[in-house]
């Protein structure tokens, strides 16, 4: 029986990809697919172009929903036992969502993410799985290194949301992203509660996706990045995890306070700060759900998560590497009593 995919994709302003990229999914081989496209406010007049394409369903006004809650909204839209959770700037190869659903299909997979190569270079990778440290950061997994180097499927700590897929019953019993986060992480947070809830995160190598990768479309990105980094980790860690990074926690809020002052981001590091003061309420409620939720302990999760920060995705300044390599070492002392 032939593989009934639905695909989600996002527009947002100038989206020079997003036809080539529409168009690439709704030629795949192997699988029966459709695609919900949400107009997340396309201002280049892609998402007219498109309207009226076999296999195209376009949904949402031209209002920004953010991608989370863009991806949660375009979901409910789809009919297909298969999920997938496509950028706008990504174009899928013919056999992809196959190779996907090969994985995908399995009942201890939860998510299963893709070869996420650049698109000026198709052998380099974007991503091979994103990393999770244990103070929160998230990076690309690869980025930058030959995708032959990464030719083996594995099992990664997190998925790049660019190319995911997940069979329908889990994208439900995990109610989607959660929409506040808007943008960023969203992805960690998805593939972490996959793995507390005992389903398996899994790089698919032969499943390739070329992205128009850019780090900076949203102007408050270190406001998101930051503010959501502390979401994951107050709402996913457990509270032992927490009292015992408790000390790092609190310096690396200084440190990454001092970054953004000397940056020019101090604002929207304060501005996080705010949101999760104003929002106690739904962190304990979230928080709560999350964990009520889980049967694997960070104990057992901690083998996922790095010690050290990606050199090539943060560049420390040689006379700080030391801090990084001390808390390194304490989280090597922690993860003995974690639980």
């Amino acid at each position: 029986m032939t593989p009934r995919v639905s695909a989600v994709v996002l527009s947002y302003q100038d989206e020079p990809w997003l036809e080539r990229g529409i168009h690439a999914l709704l030629a795949s081989e192997g699988v029966e697919i459709d695609v919900v496209l949400v107009d997340n406010g396309c201002t280049d007049g892609a998402v007219e172009r498109l309207r009226g394409t076999p296999g195209l369903t376009v949904v949402g006004d031209g209002t920004n929903l953010g991608f989370s809650p863009g991806c949660n909204f375009g979901a409910t839209f789809t009919k297909g036992d298969y999920l997938v959770m496509a950028n706008g700037d990504l174009v899928v190869e013919p056999d992809a969502l196959l190779r996907l659903v090969e994985v995908a299909s399995d009942p201890t997979v939860g998510i299963a993410g893709g070869s996420i190569r650049l698109n000026d270079d198709i052998t380099t990778l974007n991503s091979a799985g994103n990393d999770i440290h244990f103070l929160g950061f998230s990076w690309v997994g690869g980025f930058g290194e030959p995708a032959a180097t990464h030719a083996i499927a594995k099992d990664v700590a997190s998925a790049m949301a660019a190319l995911v897929m997940l069979r329908r019953d889990v994208w439900e019993s995990l109610d989607g992203y959660e929409s506040n986060y808007f943008a960023f992480h969203e992805d960690a947070d998805m593939s972490w509660r996959c793995w507390q809830r005992g389903l398996r995160v899994h790089y698919v190598p032969d499943a390739i996706g070329r992205h128009r990768y850019e780090f900076g479309r949203v102007g408050n990105k270190m406001y998101l990045v930051e503010r959501n980094r502390l979401i994951f980790m107050l709402t996913c860690w457990d509270s032992r995890t927490l009292v015992l990074l408790a000390p790092l926690i609190a310096a690396t809020e200084v440190a990454m306070a001092l970054i953004g002052a000397k940056s020019g981001w101090f604002g929207e590091k304060v501005h996080g700060w705010g949101w999760l003061l104003s929002h106690r309420k739904w962190l304990r409620e979230r928080r709560r759900a999350v964990q009520s939720e889980r049967t694997v302990g960070d104990k057992e999760l901690s083998a996922l998560m790095s010690d050290r920060l990606d050199a090539k995705n943060f560049p420390i300044p040689k006379s700080l590497l030391f801090l990084d390599a001390a808390a390194a070492g304490y989280w090597r002392t922690a993860r003995r009593f974690l639980r």
